[in-house]
């Protein structure tokens, strides 16, 4: 379900709250970023990660897209909050989205294992649930993916 609200939820502190993560939607040419992690490479998510405790959602954005792609975010504009399942971890989260623009040409570092610009039709990229199911319809009504 996504919803249009900028409040990310504070982080997972017990089994029945929901995992925090803040996450960026880079558009190029009709295509998304996403990246996979060294602990799941066969798994797509869009870059981001959690908060720390009392950091905005923006200063987490800018924090994970230096950390794993080496770029800041330009211009970062709240989109939606996601509640799904999170792929690596198993347990419901709620993802804040922003569409933001890059400072440079990204490069992985850190925790990644793996980056590709999709559109989301390819069969041999395995894209987490949340992006399939939630992220990729929305930018696909808003007209920002190719086909």
């Amino acid at each position: 379900m996504a919803q249009d609200s900028g409040a990310v939820p504070p982080p997972a502190s017990g089994d029945d709250e929901p995992l925090a993560v803040v996450a960026a939607v880079i558009v190029r040419e009709g295509r998304l970023l996403v990246v996979s992690k060294k602990a799941a490479p066969d798994v797509f998510y869009l870059p981001g990660g959690k908060p720390d405790p009392g950091e905005e959602p923006t200063q987490t954005l800018s924090r994970e897209l230096a950390g794993e792609l080496g770029v800041r975010p330009v211009e970062p504009r709240f989109l939606a909050d996601v509640t799904a399942r999170a792929a690596l971890e198993g347990v419901p989260m709620t993802m804040a989205v922003y569409e933001a623009e890059m400072s440079r040409a990204p490069r992985p570092a850190a925790e990644l294992a793996d980056m590709r610009w999709v559109s989301g039709r390819e069969n041999d990229v395995r894209l987490a649930p949340a992006v399939t199911e939630h992220v990729l319809p929305l930018l696909r009504r808003r007209g920002l993916l190719t086909a």
